[in-house]
């Protein structure tokens, strides 16, 4: 009997600094958590975010002696699109789940990666800087004048998608863009964006849900490896790391991904 593909997800954003690879950890070690199999390739061999954020949880689980829960990551350092594929069908052969991150600007990979995935996550920083990743609006109205090259991109591929043979099928990809740091939007801002996403979300059918917001709970976390779900290791928790577990809880119930049941009790407060 052939063994089911593992569910791509691609976090993938051509601007920098959107929390791409803060919200890719988070999810894959909230997969791993709940006892799924998690492979992860990272796509950017200069910065390796991810990469580097999982070393140093193998090496505090190991200078600490504990067990914890964790993604498999390769970095994928160089080749073309059927490299990565090979690289893909060695390292996530035995996944539930396979989590790309890519570089955080325009990469041939990137888009191939986002193009294959079957959960397409969008992060971006509620700003117009950010959604002319997607979408370009008027200066006067905000209403969107017209998709961005990467909209168009991703909109092309679900259709080719859709009309692809049986024997090609997998499934409709699902584009869920991440609004993260909303907190420090101010209101009118905020609502402008708000509007425009839903507008264009209707054209090209992404989905929009919270993300995380600029905490520095966060950036405390990546020298350990650790993340907001080792309640265990942490030490005394603050009022701002149980509202960031909040948050992180209802992202992932906004992803809808395919997961297993227990992981709403891992991300219960201690």
């Amino acid at each position: 009997m052939t063994r089911k593909a593992p569910h791509r997800i691609v976090f993938a954003n051509e601007k920098g600094g959107t929390g791409k690879s803060t919200t890719a950890v988070h999810v894959a070690v909230a997969l791993a958590f709940s006892g799924a199999r998690v492979a992860a390739i990272d796509l950017d061999p200069r910065q390796r975010t991810m990469d580097r954020y999982l070393e140093n949880r193998r090496e505090t689980a190991h200078r600490r002696n504990i067990e914890l829960a964790t993604a498999d990551c390769a970095v994928f350092d160089g080749g073309d699109t059927d490299a990565l594929e090979e690289l893909v069908a060695s390292h996530a052969a035995d996944a539930d789940f396979v989590l790309f991150d890519t570089p955080g600007r325009d990469d041939p990979l990137a888009r191939h990666a986002a193009t294959q995935a079957d959960t397409l996550v969008t992060p971006l920083n509620d700003s117009f800087v950010d959604f002319d990743l997607i979408g370009q609006v008027d200066a006067e109205t905000f209403k969107v004048r017209r998709l961005s090259f990467y909209a168009e991109l991703i909109w092309e591929a679900r259709m080719k998608r859709s009309r692809a043979t049986i024997e090609e099928k997998r499934g409709e990809m699902d584009w869920v863009v991440v609004r993260n740091r909303t907190g420090h939007t101010e209101a009118r801002n905020m609502a402008r964006i708000e509007k425009a996403l839903k507008e264009l979300s209707k054209r090209v059918g992404f989905r929009v849900t919270a993300g995380l917001s600029e905490r520095v709970i966060y950036r405390e976390l990546f020298p350990s490896g650790l993340t907001l779900l080792d309640k265990g290791h942490l030490g005394d928790l603050g009022t701002s790391h149980l509202v960031a577990r909040q948050e992180l809880r209802q992202l992932l119930k906004g992803l809808n991904l395919p997961i297993i049941p227990n992981m709403a009790r891992q991300l219960e407060p201690a």
